[in-house]
């Protein structure tokens, strides 16, 4: 079983990961083509609200006691799936 320490850890690598992956992805719709530059774009609002969702999760994690820790995981499991899946969708368009 995982710790909660090991957990935030794990979570804040895939968030400054996929942090990293955002900022790409608004490089990449600064130059798409005006065609899709708004779906793009809405996709990274979308992302941004997701990531931020994520945070607040993973900072509930840190704060919650030892023992209920585990209770709020599969809020930010959830979190971090959404997150996850809508990066794959947002880098679908530049494949």
């Amino acid at each position: 079983m995982t710790t909660r320490h090991d957990y935030i850890e794990q979570f804040k690598e895939k968030l400054d990961e996929w942090d990293s992956e955002i900022d790409e992805l608004e490089a990449k719709a600064q130059k798409a083509r005006a065609d899709i530059k708004f779906e793009v774009e809405d996709q990274l609002t979308s992302l941004r609200a997701k990531r931020d969702l994520a945070k607040l999760k993973m900072a509930e994690i840190k704060d919650a006691s030892e023992d209920a820790w585990l209770d709020l995981k599969a809020g930010a499991d959830d979190a971090w799936g959404s997150l996850k899946h809508a990066l794959e969708k947002a880098w679908s368009h530049y494949k």
